[in-house]
């Protein structure tokens, strides 16, 4: 019996090409496995055989979605593949976007796919009920523990043979339920949890239910003439020429930008670096994402006290929640330190 031909997907930093600075890496089609494509051969056995490495930067991939998935389905292709892995990518964005991209390109041609990355990354968000995503840990270090889960699970869906539910197969939830006959009724298994649970026992719910922070307000501002009034955007807008590359989707970074004296945003001085809206309104007039024109006015009449000198701003687009956590978490920290009263905060 021959072996499975198996094409695997991975971006710059995992084919040892460089990091941030070779995102721009434009798709490259290699003979044989690279980087942790030895890791599935070797966890294939004779099983199957990694032909064929497609790699593309993130940056690249994300910034010509379009043409960089036409790209790299047609490399896929021409190695006439049994299988195609995607990642694994973990809790980085952008690389789970392209992954699920890819994925989701692949099987619409009819070729066996999966790929892995962790719950909270975006793509898995926007991509698990299209491809089987196995759930991974939330950095590179959990790569064998990926391998491990991924390769029988790509073995079992490039056979054809039937795939259990996502807590027996280590897949995340793609919403596909099927009845079947449970030994103990509803009722009965809910009041045995109930009781483990009243006991302090472990317990696994049959029905997981989202996570929410709760944020309890703060306090209100009692007097805002007085009051030093900060700017915070998830809109994108940036000085032209985006000059920390901050991507248009599954943000990495935010950026940091003195605004002292500056009282209007000019279509010639700022734009937005945000890709999930039209960009044409807010290049014009940057002012109508972030109100820097109307905060002025509003100090002249004597309304606002003050406007902090710098303003923060990211991309909120397919941004992973562990990134916006960390952004909100260092921004709220300069704020106080800057002893800032209040933060406008605006989106798109």
């Amino acid at each position: 019996m021959s072996k499975l031909r198996v094409v695997h997907y991975i971006n710059q930093f995992f084919a040892n090409i460089g990091g941030e600075e070779k995102a721009d890496y434009k798709p490259e089609l290699r003979e044989g496995n690279v980087g942790p494509g030895l890791a599935f051969q070797q966890s294939f056995g004779e099983e199957a055989e990694i032909v064929a490495t497609v790699i593309c930067g993130d940056s690249y991939f994300n910034e010509n979605v379009d043409s960089a998935t036409a790209t790299v389905l047609d490399m896929i292709k021409s190695q006439n593949p049994d299988l195609v892995i995607c990642g694994p990518a973990f809790n980085a964005g952008r690389y789970g976007v392209a992954c699920g991209t890819v994925a989701a390109a692949v099987k619409k041609e009819g070729i066996p796919v999966i790929t892995g990355m962790y719950k909270e990354n975006p793509g898995a968000d926007m991509f698990k009920k299209e491809v089987y995503i196995v759930s991974t840990k939330n950095s590179a270090a959990g790569m064998r523990d990926a391998v491990k889960k991924m390769a029988p699970l790509a073995l079992k869906v490039a056979k054809g043979e039937a795939i259990g539910a996502s807590a027996e197969e280590g897949y995340l939830p793609n919403g596909i339920r099927k009845n079947f006959f449970e030994k103990k009724r509803g009722a009965e298994r809910a009041v045995e949890m109930l009781i483990k649970k009243l006991n302090g026992k472990e317990f696994e719910t049959e029905y997981e239910m989202p996570s929410f922070d709760r944020v309890a307000p703060g306090a209100a501002i009692k007097d805002m003439s007085k009051a030093k009034i900060a700017l915070v955007t998830s809109g994108g807008i940036v000085p032209k020429g985006n000059p920390d590359h901050i991507e248009s989707s599954s943000a990495s970074k935010y950026g940091q930008y003195d605004i002292e004296g500056v009282t209007d945003l000019t279509a010639e001085t700022y734009e937005t670096a945000h890709g999930g809206y039209d960009p044409v309104y807010a290049n014009e007039d940057a002012d109508r994402v972030l109100p820097v024109d109307v905060i002025n006015e509003f100090i002249k009449e004597g309304k606002i006290g003050s406007l902090h000198k710098y303003f923060y701003t990211t991309v909120g687009n397919g941004t992973a929640v562990a990134n916006a956590k960390k952004f909100a978490t260092e921004i709220g920290q300069k704020l106080v330190d800057d002893h800032v009263d209040a933060v406008i905060l605006t989106s798109t």
